[in-house]
């Protein structure tokens, strides 16, 4: 995991990898922590890197999803690759959360 700043008030953290219980936990915390910070008025999650996800990912970005809006912040996703897509196809939450291709693009959405 990588946090990587492209405008002063938007977040942008970046995913490699396997997306699992293994590390969900200090996932959950990290992006816990982005969403607190007063400083940002968004944070975008890169998955562009994500080779999988499991349902302890899935429930991590859906618990910060509602952590954000708690916050009223924005939270999106951005470059989900199709295999890790589907899940969120076939759970419907890719109708829940805000997904884009790229990062810019929810730099000019934002």
């Amino acid at each position: 995991m990588q946090t990587i700043l492209s405008h002063s008030r938007i977040k942008v953290v970046q995913l490699q990898g396997n997306i699992r219980a293994e590390s969900a936990i200090a996932l959950q915390q990290h992006l816990a922590d982005a969403i607190s910070a007063p400083e940002h008025t968004a944070v975008v999650v890169d998955m562009s890197q994500v080779s999988s996800l499991d349902r302890s990912g899935l429930m991590v970005l859906v618990s910060t999803l509602t952590l954000a809006q708690r916050f009223n912040k924005q939270f999106r996703l951005v470059g989900v690759c199709p295999s890790v897509r589907i899940i969120f196809e076939i759970s419907q939450l890719d109708r829940v959360f805000e997904i884009t291709e790229t990062t810019p693009a929810f730099e000019q959405a934002a």
